[in-house]
């Protein structure tokens, strides 16, 4: 079987990139973790064809739940998307970003940990025509059995030292430490939004936004802060910032905005 270029592999970089936006953002080094967003946006924008690639590999990356039938008919017409992309300029992007990458950080960034690795290499080789018909089929029927599980196996694919794991998650938990649960949770649904396109992000968003708004509402309520005319008027300043925040596109300073009204709503809570 041919051996995986890694670096070749269009979903597996973008992965790494966004691994390399968590370890920026946990090193503090904000121009670094900047220079990694710009790299994905710029990479990975709408009319790149790197991105009609990324897609595909999305579809079969994290389908789940279907019927064997189902599940074979989404791999062959997955198939017949990516042979209708067109390659060259696949290639031609590939290596921009490469040769971006290893100017504005080193090769060090192709070696970060992407816990769905293994899948990744399997769907860019039934992506190859160059494989036999043998592998093809085998590798073809082991994505077909993903696609029928009722869970991604991306858990099972753990680093090699447990150590590693354990000290990813207390150096982010150190960064963060001055932080309340929910501004944690914020922050790091924010830094992840990058896998996904931010869909569970904003899903996320638009839910805390009610809460906060629930929580603010019913502070209004208090005698102590109904007594307080001023008061008054600056939690329902705050409401109408989490309005126009639910109708607009997220910017840092957003951000920083609904973290000082979660410890606001701490506060009032308490």
């Amino acid at each position: 079987m041919a051996k995986h270029n890694k670096k070749r592999n269009t979903a597996f970089i973008y992965e790494a990139l966004v691994r390399e936006v968590i370890r920026q953002t946990i090193k503090k080094d904000t121009p670094q973790r900047n220079k990694a967003i710009k790299i994905l946006k710029e990479s990975f924008g709408k009319n790149s064809e790197a991105k009609k690639e990324l897609e595909l590999y999305k579809v079969l990356l994290h389908t789940r739940g279907l019927d064997e039938k189902t599940a074979e008919k989404v791999v062959s017409e997955t198939i017949r998307q990516y042979k209708n992309l067109n390659h060259q300029q696949i290639f031609a992007e590939q290596s921009a970003i490469i040769s971006t990458i290893n100017k504005e950080f080193s090769k060090g960034v192709f070696n970060n940990f992407v816990p769905n690795y293994k899948n990744l290499a399997t769907i860019s080789q039934i992506f190859n025509d160059s494989l036999n018909p043998k592998n093809k089929v085998l590798l073809e029927n082991k994505i077909v059995a993903t696609l029928t599980s009722s869970k991604s196996n991306v858990e099972s694919e753990k680093p090699s030292s447990n150590l590693i794991t354990q000290t990813f998650v207390k150096r982010f938990n150190d960064t963060y430490n001055h932080f309340l649960g929910e501004q944690k949770e914020l922050l790091s649904k924010y830094i992840f939004s990058f896998e996904d396109d931010g869909a569970e992000f904003n899903f996320y968003l638009s839910e805390e936004i009610g809460r906060l708004k629930e929580v603010l509402q019913q502070s209004q309520t208090l005698s102590e802060i109904k007594e307080d005319v001023n008061l008054q008027e600056k939690i329902t300043k705050v409401i109408s910032i989490l309005n126009e925040t639910a109708t607009k596109s997220l910017t840092r300073e957003t951000l920083i905005d609904i973290l000082k009204i979660q410890d606001l709503t701490r506060e009032l809570q308490s």
